[in-house]
């Protein structure tokens, strides 16, 4: 298998150098992803709902590398306050709970954008 990029068309993508994801071999590598709804650009203000939206890009994303949630192997949350941590992780639950992947919490100092609060990279397998 090739190396394959995917986009999911965020003007950040380009203008930042990188990709949503790489898919390479059986591994697909999805870049640190924001709570954008990326046809709309909007932001949601609450950490739980960026969460969600989160989850619907890396879904997206995967089902287009030929791949779905359960495949997740590993995933890495990062927020940029600890009172975040509880509305996050209860989303993550919600969503991973049957696959539990190995995954960190990270509390740090700020995103690129203030309204940013979550963030969360996945690495995940191409589904055989």
């Amino acid at each position: 298998m090739t190396r394959r990029l995917i986009s999911t068309g965020s003007p950040f993508e380009k203008a930042f150098g990188y990709s949503r994801a790489v898919v390479d071999g059986d591994l697909i590598f999805i870049s640190g992803t924001t709570g954008y709804d990326y046809i709309t650009m909007v932001m949601p203000e609450d950490p739980a709902e960026q969460t969600r939206n989160i989850f619907r890009t890396v879904e997206s994303v995967l089902k287009e590398a030929g791949s779905s949630m359960g495949q997740i192997v590993r995933a890495q949350y990062f927020v940029t306050d600890r009172a975040y941590c509880e509305p996050v992780l209860a989303v993550c639950g919600d969503v991973l709970r049957d696959i539990r992947p190995a995954a960190g919490i990270y509390v740090i100092a700020g995103l690129l954008k203030p309204e940013m609060k979550v963030e969360i990279e996945v690495t995940a397998r191409v589904v055989p």
